[in-house]
């Protein structure tokens, strides 16, 4: 099964964050749109994206859009990936047993990245690295935020279209 397309209704989760906290997909999209974004720490595209996705959640304000990254290992191989790579938004642990969310999403490849409005529909779903996916979500986080626009990538970064996950 391939990931969740646009349209879809976003399957609810709850899993613990890295910090002990409970996270419920259910609560937060009470106060706005999630972006839920999963990632193994072993995964190449994963450590090229989430720098770009810290970018975005520098932008936003929690109170009222969520970001949050789902990990497919375990805390401790988790923490470093988020200090390597300068991750600061929370992030999940998945129950490597059953990996219950990234099933119910229909995951086969990491970075896959999803905006779920408030109404819990998939508007965003995006696998591997997309720039053009990973642009739309910043525009929409700009939207939520009714900031002007900020560009995502430097002038002088050389960013590709398209990184398979």
């Amino acid at each position: 099964m391939a990931a969740l397309t646009v349209g879809a209704s976003a399957p609810d989760f709850t899993l613990n964050a890295l910090d002990g906290s409970s996270f419920s997909l259910q609560d937060a999209l009470a106060k706005g749109p999630v972006i839920a974004a999963f990632f193994k720490v072993s995964c190449p595209v994963c450590q090229f994206a989430f720098p770009y996705l810290e970018r975005i959640y520098k932008t936003q304000d929690a109170s009222r859009a969520t970001i949050v990254g789902i990990s497919q290992n375990d805390a401790k191989d988790t923490e470093k990936f988020m200090t390597q790579f300068g991750v600061t938004f929370p992030v999940l642990l998945e129950d490597p047993k059953s990996y219950a969310a990234s099933n119910a999403y229909g995951l086969t490849n990491v970075p896959t990245i999803f905006w779920i409005a408030d109404d819990g529909t998939i508007e965003v779903s995006s696998v591997g690295w997309v720039k053009k996916e990973i642009e739309e979500i910043h525009r929409r986080v700009r939207d939520v935020y009714s900031q002007p626009p900020s560009p995502l990538f430097l002038p002088d970064e050389k960013i590709a279209e398209f990184r398979a996950g």
